[in-house]
């Protein structure tokens, strides 16, 4: 049936009216406490229905492909395929996932700028025929291993700041386009439309106006080679605020009515992916072992002392690091502080600490200094807005184990899902009722994420 996984190995808790997901985090670090104290989330996947009705009431007829990398967990991709979101998969093992819930290929993009011959090959033996393309190498490579690909040009766009020097690395120009047009009409492989990608740090919107300007000349250009096209890929970036989105929406909707009228045929899609899933997840982490340091040490480079020698600095050790769940901190900045789960007086003291992952290794940083209590081995820091980079594909460095997922949902995202006709029995199998009078048998009641 669509939207679900045959073998999927977990469960969702239902919860009660009374029962908050700060109940859940609470049972959970009670029994974690007493049972072997491992790394875990929660995940609550009502946030994907209530993205989604967002996205449809602000971006709508705007159809959204998620990106399986940013969180590939079969809870998320079973939701959002019952949802009727399109999936853009970069690598065989993501086709093969979204294949498994019973997506048709016409809502599968295969997006990985540098495609392995094999995997080509599967995309074609699999009916997956659009994909993306900015370079006449991977034209030929697709030529030769997919001959019915249907491919979107994804173009450069201009959001380049100092922190997203990365985002030239992939897509052409527009004067390139005019030679891969050529390459593909000597070749035989259709080129159906056009992809570009705006990151979520830019912060001139206009980059969106001169992105789909570009993708209007890109069109004009492909009606002189005799393409057809009918798709515009905008791409991600988009952040998971409700005000970022209005924002976007507001730049681009006259735009898109002007130069991909709806009489054009033209679909316009994007690629939200921690739009979706990031504010959803929680992670919760212990602390294994803490250290005190000198202050100088813990300081980042350039960063005058300020504080009293006498104050005692804190480096703490906890179950999960870059190797796990903070895969993301090796390339990109942490976008969420951590949060202690005890309570503690609003007077007690702050003190300058860093945290570290379990690896031992230099590059197992997290964060390198905020201001917490002093806390104790054994105790408990959360992690909020963690669902996006950190649930795909798991690494076997030093025997990392992806800490355990808990899946939840309200009775009211559950209703809406109802009301939406896409709640079915097969789906309803999943749950378990979540009362808000009595602690969780997590053992027996939840798995990890297969």
């Amino acid at each position: 049936m669509k939207g679900f996984l045959e073998d999927a190995n977990y469960s969702i808790g239902l919860l009660d009216e009374g029962a908050t997901l700060a109940d859940v985090i609470d049972n959970c670090i009670y029994e974690h406490t007493h049972t072997g104290k491992k790394a875990f989330y929660v995940g609550d996947l009502g946030k994907l229905v209530r993205n989604n009705i967002q996205w449809q009431n602000v971006m709508a007829p705007i159809k959204p492909f998620y990106p399986v990398r940013c969180n590939s967990t079969p809870g998320v991709l079973e939701i959002l395929g019952t949802l009727g979101i399109g999936f853009a998969c970069s690598s065989k093992s993501e086709m093969a996932l979204v294949q498994d819930l019973g997506i048709s290929p016409e809502n599968i993009i295969y997006t990985n700028p540098c495609k392995q011959a094999s995997q080509l090959k599967y995309a074609a033996k699999a009916g997956i025929n659009i994909m993306t393309c900015d370079s006449d190498i991977e034209l030929k490579k697709i030529s030769r291993n997919h001959p019915n690909a249907k491919l979107l040009l994804h173009i450069a766009t201009e959001d380049i700041t100092a922190d997203e020097e990365m985002n030239m690395k992939f897509g052409t120009t527009l004067k390139n386009c005019r030679h891969l047009m050529e390459c593909a009409k000597e070749l035989g492989v259709q080129i159906i439309g056009v992809k570009f990608h705006v990151s979520g740090s830019c912060k001139d919107l206009q980059t969106y106006i001169h992105a789909i300007s570009d993708a209007r000349c890109v069109f004009d250009m492909a009606e002189e080679f005799g393409f057809k096209m009918n798709m515009l890929d905008i791409g991600g970036g988009f952040t998971g605020s409700e005000l970022q989105l209005e924002e976007v929406n507001h730049v681009i909707r006259p735009l898109l009515d002007v130069y991909f009228p709806k009489e054009s045929g033209v679909n316009v899609i994007a690629e939200p992916g921690c739009y979706y899933v990031s504010s959803a997840f929680t992670l919760a982490v212990n602390i294994i072992a803490k250290k005190t340091v000198e202050y100088d040490k813990l300081l980042p480079s350039g960063v005058e002392q300020t504080r009293n020698d006498d104050e005692p600095v804190f480096t703490y050790y906890i179950n999960d690091g870059v190797y796990g769940s903070f895969a993301s901190k090796l390339s990109e900045k942490l976008n969420t502080i951590p949060e202690v789960h005890k309570k503690y007086k609003d007077d007690e003291p702050l003190f300058a600490s860093s945290l570290w992952g379990p690896s031992c290794d230099e590059l197992d940083q997290i964060v390198e200094n905020c201001l917490l209590p002093e806390l104790s081995v054994g105790d408990w820091l959360i992690f909020d807005n963690m669902g996006s980079g950190t649930l795909g594909e798991q690494s076997t460095f030093n025997d990392y184990q992806r800490p355990l997922i808990y899946y939840m949902m309200s009775f009211s995202d559950w209703d809406e899902m109802q009301d939406a006709g896409i709640a079915s029995d097969t789906l309803m199998k999943n749950f378990f009722f979540v009362p808000s009078c009595i602690q969780l048998s997590l053992e027996d009641r939840f798995s990890t994420a297969a």
